[in-house]
Parts: structure tokens; C-alpha cells; sequence
């Protein structure tokens, strides 16, 4: 009998709380699965809306995983540059099967020196900073190159943990998961990706996220240049 799964998150402050819980939802039914959800202490962490979420291990007492996967948000920002979170994510991709992401939390990887030659996915609004890490940017809601498995946008969380239970156990038991789960998306409006909203819609976000989005390219090329170093 195959050992139970171990899959470790990465916890952080302003973490979008939908790129990990997810995630969480799906690995949760994996029978036997372990999760474990990781920062540096245990307190509670402040995602990205009215949620608070709570850590179950440190950096230091979490086990090796055979799943590392990053989710996304504001937050990521400013651990692309932390040594104690990037020394986590590697220490831990070593030993993993599967080193993942989800949404922007693919930066998080490119800054731990993890993509370098691989293609991957992430928030359309951050595609431009993956080829500074050495990263081939896809377009795919779920990305799979060898053992990296990147998922696009927020909501793709959910795709990209279906896929991976089915690489890790099987189909049947991933569709079993998305039944249980009702994951049956009819999306009322073709408004989901840049490529299918209304232009006025895109022009909008665009210069919503603008300040936001030059910081997070600053914040990448700052880590990327570490990686050099």
C-alpha cells in the first residue's frame, strides 16, 4: 500500500484566501491525504478579504512534503525577497514530487530559483515577470511541465488540484472529488480572462491594478537579481 500523501501550503500575510482554500478543498478529500499549512509561526495570517486563517505548522517542524504548492495574492510581493520563505519553498522542493503553484504564487517559485527552463502559469496580470525568473509564460489554466504544476488565475486553483489528484492517484478518484465537490462551472459571464471581457472591462482593471501591477514587476525583477548575483 502506497503512503499516505503529504502536501504542504505556504502560508503568508495578504495570501488571496481562494488560491489556497481551493486547493485545500480538493486535497482534503484525497483519502489518507495529510495537509499541512505552513509560515513562520503559528498566528493567525490575514488573507486578502474578511478571512483569517491559521497555520497548523512552522517552516521549521513542517515534514517534507510530496506536494509544495504556493498560492497567490497582494501578499506575494513581498515574499519574493524573504529569505526565510524562498530557504522554505527550495528546502522543500527538493525532496518534493510535485513543486507547484497557484496564481502569482508561480513568482514565489521563479524567485526560488524553481522555473529556470520550465514553462509555467499565473495571474494574467503577472505573465511579464515569469521570463524574468528563466520561465517560458503559459497561457494554459494549468500548466504541467515535469514535476511543476502551475495553475492560472485564482478560481483555477480548483483545475490545477483536480489535475494533480489525478497524477497523484488517479482520474476516478479526481472525478470522484469534483462530484463530491458539485465543480460544475457555468461562469455567467464571458468575463473571466482579458482575452473574452468586454474592452471597456479590460481598460478598467487595467488601470485599477496599474500601481499594484509596477510594484510587483519591481518586486520580481529585484528578486531576479538575486538570483544572479
Amino acid at each position: 500500500m502506497a503512503a499516505p500523501l503529504s502536501i504542504a501550503l505556504v502560508l503568508f500575510p495578504q495570501v488571496t484566501q481562494l488560491d489556497l482554500t481551493g486547493p485545500v478543498q480538493v486535497f482534503s478529500s484525497v483519502p489518507g491525504a495529510t495537509l499541512h499549512l505552513a509560515w513562520k509561526r503559528i498566528e493567525p495570517i490575514p488573507t486578502d478579504s474578511v478571512l483569517t486563517l491559521l497555520p497548523t505548522t512552522t517552516f521549521a517542524d513542517c515534514p517534507q512534503a510530496d506536494v509544495i504548492c504556493i498560492p497567490g495574492g497582494f501578499g506575494v510581493d513581498a515574499i519574493l525577497d524573504d529569505a526565510e520563505v524562498i530557504g522554505f519553498i527550495r528546502r522543500q522542493a527538493e525532496g518534493a514530487k510535485y513543486v507547484t503553484s497557484v496564481c502569482t504564487g508561480s513568482l514565489a517559485l521563479g524567485a526560488a530559483g524553481l522555473l529556470r527552463g520550465y514553462r509555467a502559469a499565473t495571474h494574467w496580470s503577472a505573465r511579464e515577470c515569469l521570463p524574468l525568473f528563466g520561465a517560458t509564460m503559459s497561457t494554459e489554466r494549468v500548466c504541467i511541465d515535469r514535476n511543476r504544476v502551475t495553475g492560472g488565475g485564482v478560481t483555477a486553483g480548483i483545475d490545477f488540484a483536480l489535475t494533480l489528484v489525478s497524477h497523484l492517484v488517479d482520474r476516478e478518484t479526481a472525478e470522484a472529488i469534483q462530484l463530491r465537490l458539485e465543480y460544475n462551472p457555468a461562469p455567467p459571464f464571458a468575463a473571466g480572462s482579458p482575452d473574452t471581457a468586454p474592452p471597456e472591462v479590460v481598460s478598467r482593471m487595467l488601470d485599477r491594478i496599474a500601481p499594484s501591477r509596477q510594484r510587483r514587476v519591481a518586486a520580481a525583477k529585484r528578486a531576479a537579481a538575486m538570483l544572479s548575483d
